[in-house]
């Protein structure tokens, strides 16, 4: 499968200062922008900016970002399953997932994380795709936000809706292993129906054998 990747932008005015949405980012790119150091959600920045750079770079990677000037304030990534993760055992070339978005508290509002799904399907290759993505409740910054559990999970299909993306059920041990974690997923226009039976198998994957 060829991995198309078509560069969109938008402007995003944001009562903090107006913003640039753009991707997918080569990783030279990504290489020659300051990180902010309030991105801190999956790992220190530095890390986290040569994670990105990484992934950029991949055939499938994708890596969309919020730029303030010359600094990157947020991100999100797309990128194939982690290989120790059920979504990667059916070897789907067409399926990625959607592996974290990031925004740093002083754009989090006002529409920045929604825009930024919005820019991400602006691509029409990613209707050739079958776009997941795993929502945990231990990466939400709670504390920050002073949301409870379930308002930030609202927040959060919200913003994925935004994205065109739908809660899927599943039988996942990690997602069922409490009620706010959930899997959700756009099914793109040009995905086959075998694909998307495949996806299916892959999200119950503990049915009983008869």
């Amino acid at each position: 499968m060829e991995h198309v990747k078509t560069y969109n932008a938008k402007e995003v005015k944001h009562r903090n200062g107006n913003l640039i949405i753009e991707g997918p980012i080569p990783g030279k790119e990504l290489a020659s922008l300051d990180f902010h150091e309030h991105l801190v959600a999956f790992r220190p920045p530095a890390q986290q900016h040569k994670a990105l750079i990484e992934i950029a770079d991949l055939p499938e990677g994708r890596i969309l970002i919020v730029r303030d000037m010359n600094v990157i304030v947020g991100y999100v990534t797309y990128l194939y399953p982690d290989p120790l993760e059920r979504w990667s055992q059916g070897k789907m070339e067409n399926l990625i997932e959607l592996g974290a978005i990031e925004v740093i508290p002083k754009y989090r509002s006002g529409g920045v994380g929604k825009a930024l799904l919005e820019v991400s399907m602006m691509d029409d290759a990613m209707e050739d795709y079958i776009i997941l993505t795993t929502e945990y409740y231990w990466h939400w910054d709670l504390k920050g936000t002073k949301l409870n559990v379930w308002e930030y999970r609202k927040v959060m299909e919200k913003m994925m809706n935004a994205g065109g993306l739908e809660y899927y059920a599943t039988d996942d041990p990690e997602i069922s292993s409490h009620p706010a974690n959930c899997l959700m997923a756009r099914i793109g226009k040009r995905v086959d129906q075998e694909s998307i039976q495949q996806f299916d198998s892959l999200r119950f994957m503990n049915r009983f054998m008869y």
